[in-house]
């Protein structure tokens, strides 16, 4: 709003200036504010509305509105569009060589314009003709918008020079602050790398090792699965190594809700009973949102590993209009044995990121029994 007010502004203030100028121009030749002119009235008409038209176009084109105002001033005495150029060349002339010669020409001007109003009789060589005025006159119109000018001018240098300034400091501590999230990321990277790749790659060699030495079929499937699941988990910790050293943090492939029954089938495989169901009518959905779907059921059956044993679980996936719910319970909240530490922070996690969505997330034990997670996410 305020944008559009001040090009609203710049647009209409240019020709709100050149109509003040054709106004009083009319005015300085009708006597009104200056030496009445014996001219036709068309003719003042047509001169005031040079001068207005060059006034109103004079920020971008100094010289035709210095032109203007100069042979207005000499013939007519006119003095609006002299005022007016002369501001504007304080606001334009930075190089002093440029300033004095603008002053020179306008002394000259201003000392021709009063020896030709000296040849005149009457009013015209009583009010522009005589010394005195003339030094008035080009301290009015020549000395004061001029000043004017150049102070105007040396404020719009000091603005643009401190604008210019703090744009740089700007850049500089975005610059800075990427650096250090880049050096944290690596820092974070390395870490990762160094405990959880090396514990998970010794799980893995430890799986192997038991599945080639089982005593019987049952421990080395068990086995089996375990190097799977824990050669899977190095891939993923892979994949998220990658996004913390690249700046790029969509970097690799994201699951979504066509990955949800290959993590269902993990947790089968594991010996607890999970059933999926579907409500409402299946849709291409935002990958934000199919992503967040697929980490509130990762982080619930993760739960369900640690705390809930073998209880039978269920995965409701319902496409609502406006959004997507998920919802996973288990059945029973059975402890189970040598229950997996927990650093307490997945559902804390997991609701920031549900909510960084903009959706909600419950989570909490049920009155039948039970633990359950729902998780609305919107699906626009």
């Amino acid at each position: 709003m305020i944008d559009r007010t001040s090009t609203i502004a710049e647009r209409v203030t240019p020709w709100a200036l050149g109509t003040t100028v054709l106004l009083l121009s009319m005015a300085s030749v009708t006597g009104s504010a200056g030496v009445r002119s014996a001219l036709p009235l068309p003719v003042l008409v047509a001169v005031a509305a040079c001068c207005g038209l060059a006034a109103a176009l004079g920020r971008r084109w100094l010289w035709p509105l210095v032109a203007v105002g100069a042979v207005a001033h000499l013939w007519l005495v006119m003095w609006p569009a002299a005022v007016v150029a002369s501001y504007y060349a304080g606001t334009r002339f930075r190089r002093r060589r440029d300033l004095w010669l603008y002053v020179a020409g306008a002394v000259v001007l201003f000392a021709l314009a009063g020896l030709v109003s000296s040849w005149n009789e009457g009013y015209r060589a009583l009010v522009a003709g005589t010394a005195v005025n003339v030094l008035l006159m080009g301290g009015a119109m020549l000395g004061l918008p001029l000043v004017a000018g150049l102070w105007v001018g040396a404020r719009r240098q000091v603005l643009d020079a401190m604008r210019e300034q703090s744009e740089q400091l700007l850049r500089e501590q975005v610059l800075r602050a990427d650096q250090a999230r880049d050096q944290e990321r690596a820092r974070i990277a390395r870490e990762m790398h160094d405990v959880v790749a090396h514990r998970v790659s010794l799980m893995v060699l430890h799986a192997g090792a038991l599945e080639v030495n089982a005593p019987d079929a049952r421990t080395a499937e068990a086995a089996a699965l375990i190097g799977g699941v824990g050669r899977e988990a190095l891939t993923n910790l892979r994949e998220v190594l990658g996004v913390l050293r690249s700046a790029d943090p969509g970097r690799g492939p994201q699951p979504t809700l066509a990955d949800l029954d290959r993590l269902l089938d993990q947790s089968r495989a594991l010996g607890i009973v999970v059933n999926r169901h579907d409500e409402g009518r299946p849709r291409p959905l935002p990958p934000t949102a199919e992503r967040t779907a697929y980490r509130v059921v990762q982080e619930a059956l993760t739960n369900v590993h640690k705390h809930a044993g073998d209880a039978e679980t269920d995965v409701y996936v319902r496409y609502r209009p406006a959004e997507l719910e998920v919802l996973v319970r288990n059945r029973s909240c059975a402890v189970a044995e040598g229950d997996l530490p927990g650093s307490g922070w997945g559902l804390v996690g997991l609701r920031e990121r549900v909510e960084l969505a903009g959706g909600r997330l419950e989570a909490g034990p049920r009155d039948e029994g039970g633990f359950q997670v729902l998780a609305g996410i919107p699906a626009a």
